[in-house]
């Protein structure tokens, strides 16, 4: 079996920090495009810089996102997503309407709505942006597949392992922000092989 080299899951503290649909929105655009001012990422959200402040400094305090002390200067200061990945705890472990499961929900489901924004973006504008180049190498596949619940694990532990090993390289020349969308999940509706 493959071991997934996913980061321990987010403790109480944390995921109650990170649990505000902007903060989410903060660290997801930290994340996507490197980093930012307080004033940068109001632009982007349509918030003052002042909000965006108060929430950075929220996140910091959790070690969600740290200074950029090689950017800026004198006031302007330059923040970025902490290095390392982030794992939720699964919510279906947690206690119906406790604090944690409602916590986890709503960063989960803000993280799903930035996936499918990001994903019309790129449909909807796409062709205008970008060339044939970058055109011709996105990927939209669908792959179903039957597996036992442990060779779903240990496939997507494959494929955290292929994504580590990228994440640890520096950014060639001409590299853009890209984001690899991969859900791996049983059909609800399937039937089981009986053999």
């Amino acid at each position: 079996m493959t071991e997934s080299r996913r980061a321990p899951a987010l403790g109480t503290a944390a995921l109650r920090a990170l649990a505000h649909p902007l903060r989410v929105r903060i660290l997801d655009e930290l994340s996507m495009y490197g980093p930012l001012t307080a004033s940068g990422l109001g632009e982007r959200l349509g918030e003052s810089s002042g909000s965006t402040s108060y929430h950075l400094r929220q996140l910091e305090k959790h070690g969600l996102v740290a200074e950029d002390v090689g950017r800026g200067t004198g006031r302007e200061r330059w923040w970025m997503r902490a290095p390392g990945s982030i794992t939720l705890p699964d919510a279906h472990h947690q206690p119906e309407g406790s604090a944690e499961r409602l916590a986890t929900e709503l960063i989960d489901n803000e993280w799903m709505r930035q996936r499918d924004e990001s994903l019309r973006e790129f449909r909807e504008q796409g062709a205008d942006v970008f060339g044939a180049e970058w055109l011709d190498v996105a990927s939209f596949d669908t792959v179903n597949l039957r597996l036992t619940a442990e060779e779903l694990r240990d496939l997507v532990a494959e494929l955290d392992a292929v994504i580590g090993r990228r994440l640890t390289t520096t950014a060639a020349a001409g590299a853009r922000p890209v984001q690899l969308q991969l859900n791996a999940f049983p059909l609800v509706r399937g039937a089981i092989d009986k053999e």
